[in-house]
């Protein structure tokens, strides 16, 4: 049996079309991700996965971005809402890093339970006093040593609920002062400055299954690219940084990066990357995204299928007692909180 394509895909709404289920079997991806699009309830849900896995005929992981705050992809009513992270600096410390690790081994319990193995999450991006919205109000702190102790409890949490992170956004997307959703952001910050507090916030996490690049320039490395299509910032991610794992981009369709969708999916895969991701679900776009990308071979094969091996089932749980100790740990921001 030949290799899956080195690529996630997104679909277009909450079930598949005939067409949709040809086109991923043909296709072949190796993953699927999900976004609110695609979501109206537990038992739609269910079945979307279960779908998505059958098409290309065997137990193919699907991400999400659950992030526990303003990005969120399954909402109330059938889903908790949580109060974002940089709100939760008011508990202190010791009281933010139970919550959030409670929070997300809850998320974990959810995602498991409709079939998502893998989330989005944790960002290990520190946040600076520039920092576009995009990032700062979802930022999990302001010195490398506090976000990387986050990000890895949040992994941690994850792993035991069964559901694989994906670290983002390499080598660290803190210092954008724009949204790369709409624009390719520009980061003029000397490396020394990039080592000891970007770079630094991942190297604690440089030993989990997955990782995404972030859509900007670091003119330290590469003053023509951003480092999700540059050679010179993929190497900060495999030899600064110290990250051997199945390594993916942003979403291919961000107004960051320009040219077709072939020519995005070859640059990433020529500077280094692992597994191309393509978010929207548009059919033109995902065929010019899989012209540009093989299939899995050996060490990114090897990384991809070590990605998998990662996964394992939910270690015992009581959702109940976890309901309650998060509930009464984030109680000081009930008033106002934005859930």
């Amino acid at each position: 049996m030949a290799a899956p394509r080195a690529i996630i895909l997104g679909c277009a709404g909450p079930a598949l079309s005939a067409a949709e289920r040809a086109f991923f079997a043909e296709a072949d991806p190796w993953g699927f991700i999900l976004f609110a699009r695609n979501v109206a309830d537990s038992a739609q849900l269910s079945a979307l996965t279960a779908d998505l896995r059958a098409a290309v005929g065997r137990d193919a992981p699907i991400f999400i971005d659950q992030e526990g705050g303003r990005v969120a992809r399954l909402r109330a009513p059938h889903w908790r809402e949580w109060p974002w992270p940089p709100r939760m600096e008011m508990l202190g410390a010791e009281a933010m890093d139970e919550a959030l690790a409670l929070r997300f081994r809850l998320i974990a319990h959810e995602l498991r339970a409709v079939g998502i193995d893998g989330n989005c999450m944790p960002i290990a991006d520190v946040a600076f006093p520039r920092t576009d919205a995009i990032i700062a109000d979802r930022a999990l702190g302001r010195d490398a040593g506090t976000v990387a102790r986050r990000a890895g409890l949040i992994a941690d949490a994850l792993l035991a609920g069964g559901v694989l992170p994906v670290i983002k956004h390499l080598p660290g997307h803190g210092r954008a002062d724009m949204d790369s959703h709409l624009a390719l952001p520009v980061v003029d910050a000397s490396l020394a400055d990039l080592r000891a507090t970007d770079f630094a916030a991942f190297r604690p996490l440089a030993g989990q299954a997955l990782g995404m690049t972030a859509h900007v320039v670091y003119t330290a490395l590469d003053a023509d690219a951003p480092a999700t299509l540059s050679p010179a910032g993929i190497r900060a991610i495999r030899e600064d940084i110290g990250f051997d794992g199945c390594l993916m981009t942003d979403d291919l369709s961000m107004g960051a990066l320009s040219g077709t969708m072939r020519s995005r999916a070859e640059a990433a895969i020529a500077a280094g990357c692992d597994l191309i991701l393509h978010c929207n679900g548009d059919r033109a776009e995902m065929d010019g995204a899989l012209e540009g990308t093989p299939r899995l071979a050996g060490r990114v094969e090897a990384r991809a299928a070590a990605a998998l091996a990662a996964r394992r089932a939910p270690q015992p749980f009581d959702v109940a007692a976890a309901d309650a100790r998060h509930a009464a740990l984030v109680a000081p921001l009930a008033e106002g909180c934005d859930a």
